[in-house]
């Protein structure tokens, strides 16, 4: 039997706040997130990584994560104003005609409009989301659902403040001048 080589190139578009809030509901911790490392890998089989973007909302976004991204996938960090949804879909129609495929990972129904379109326009689209906080519609207007299950985010693990503090100078300890 001949092996069936796959040369596929794949943009992963994530919508940050949808998959932490995801994540978050399912683990009942205050400080859980993807793990990449193996879940990209696992999205993507033997296809090449295109792109890289996570979509956030918010001004306080982890530069650790970003260099993480970019490390590994020379991913991209776009922080946005309001919601992921309008430069997520922008960014997914802009890459349309220079990808094969398109990864949303987002299970938000606001997304179904634009997996209708990129799929009109030849774009083979998958979804990548938590199964029990994802949109059906969403599910079944796309090609292929990746759920992302728990062994694909870390529980963060929080210390407790160990900040040092400077004692202040008492009459013992302190040296007069002469």
């Amino acid at each position: 039997m001949n092996e069936v080589k796959i040369s596929q190139s794949v943009a992963v578009l994530i919508d940050g706040n949808n998959i932490e809030r995801s994540i978050l509901s399912e683990s009942n911790q205050k400080a859980s997130m993807l793990n990449f490392d193996t879940l990209i890998p696992r999205i993507l089989e033997s296809r090449s990584l295109n792109r890289l973007v996570y979509f956030r909302e918010g001004k306080v976004i982890s530069s650790k994560l970003g260099e993480r991204l970019h490390t590994l996938f020379y991913g991209s960090i776009r922080p946005c104003h309001k919601s992921a949804d309008i430069p997520l879909t922008i960014k997914a129609t802009q890459l349309s005609s220079k990808v094969d495929t398109i990864v949303i990972m987002s299970g938000d129904s606001d997304y179904v409009e634009l997996v209708s379109h990129l799929k009109s326009e030849g774009v083979r689209v998958e979804i990548a989301a938590v199964k029990t906080t994802t949109s059906q519609l969403l599910i079944d207007e796309a090609d292929y659902f990746h759920p992302i299950l728990k062994e694909d985010w870390l529980i963060l693990h929080t210390s407790k403040n160990t900040r040092t503090t400077k004692k202040k100078p008492t009459k013992k300890n302190v040296s007069k001048k002469s």
